[in-house]
């Protein structure tokens, strides 16, 4: 009967990551919405699984190590580990989004950020996606950013929260040519695997979209290379999720690592 216990513990606790994946996968393939998926499968009853499971998995442990013979009770330790890891990983994730500001819009220059294309734009509103804001707005004066929980933001623009957020994505100064410049920021969104939306060569131009492996969510991407008044050549870059208030760091991520790779591929520091 222990022994039993135990492996219905193990059992349970090896088909959690399969309900987490099945979330993720679901969602991509379009079996049900990312608010299903990530909002009622993850969000609300990730927890209540992981701590269900790790309740089943420590009891079974302690009944199998009560009295001799001791069997089942490896079992019932991986059965109480696996969830435990799972929750692990949910505090750390909170955590970290704790620190991070709910915005999905991130670009390099909050004064002058590229524009996304009327077509793209387009596309976007068909996905039902998030509208594309100004960076120069309020951010208190969006309708997503109302009530009492944004009001430390009073005051900032979505631009100015997104560059304390992070410092660090900056426009890109290389010494290469703007047609350089163009040819190797081109190759690095082919390279990334992001879907080519549109690359104009005159004015600079890049947009593409970029997809995530598990949940199939969509993030816009405009990549703009303009000469300097010296010759050099500046790229700056903009990152817009299509779903979702906050992106967890995502799109600046996704800036920084771009930008880094565009530099290596020029062969500049």
């Amino acid at each position: 009967m222990r022994t039993m216990l135990a492996r219905i513990a193990l059992t349970l606790s090896l088909l959690v990551p399969v309900w987490f994946m099945a979330a993720a996968l679901g969602t991509k393939f379009g079996l049900w919405s990312w608010r299903v998926g990530l909002g009622v499968m993850i969000v609300q009853w990730g927890p209540r699984i992981l701590i269900g499971t790790a309740i089943l998995g420590l009891v079974a442990l302690i009944v199998t190590l009560a009295r001799a013979p001791r069997t089942g009770w490896r079992a019932a330790l991986v059965a109480l580990l696996i969830p435990l890891l799972g929750l692990g990983y949910l505090f750390w994730v909170r955590g970290q989004s704790a620190d991070i500001p709910p915005i999905h819009d991130v670009a390099t220059n909050i004064d002058d950020p590229p524009t996304y294309s009327p077509a793209l734009l387009t596309a976007r509103e068909g996905a039902g996606a998030n509208p594309v804001a100004q960076l120069s707005a309020p951010i208190t004066s969006l309708p997503a950013y109302q009530g009492p929980r944004f009001a430390p933001l009073q005051g900032k623009t979505l631009g100015e929260v997104g560059r304390e957020a992070y410092p660090e994505v900056r426009t890109l100064t290389v010494a290469a040519t703007p047609a350089d410049a163009f040819a190797a920021a081109q190759a690095e969104v082919e390279a990334q695997g992001w879907t080519l939306v549109g690359a104009e060569p005159a004015t600079g131009a890049i947009e593409a979209t970029a997809e995530t492996f598990w949940f199939g969510f969509k993030d816009d991407v405009a990549v703009r290379v303009r000469p300097a008044p010296d010759g050099s050549s500046l790229i700056d870059m903009r990152s817009t999720s299509r779903v979702g208030l906050g992106d967890l760091g995502a799109n600046a991520a996704r800036i920084e690592e771009y930008l880094d790779d565009v530099e290596e591929r020029l062969g500049e520091d």
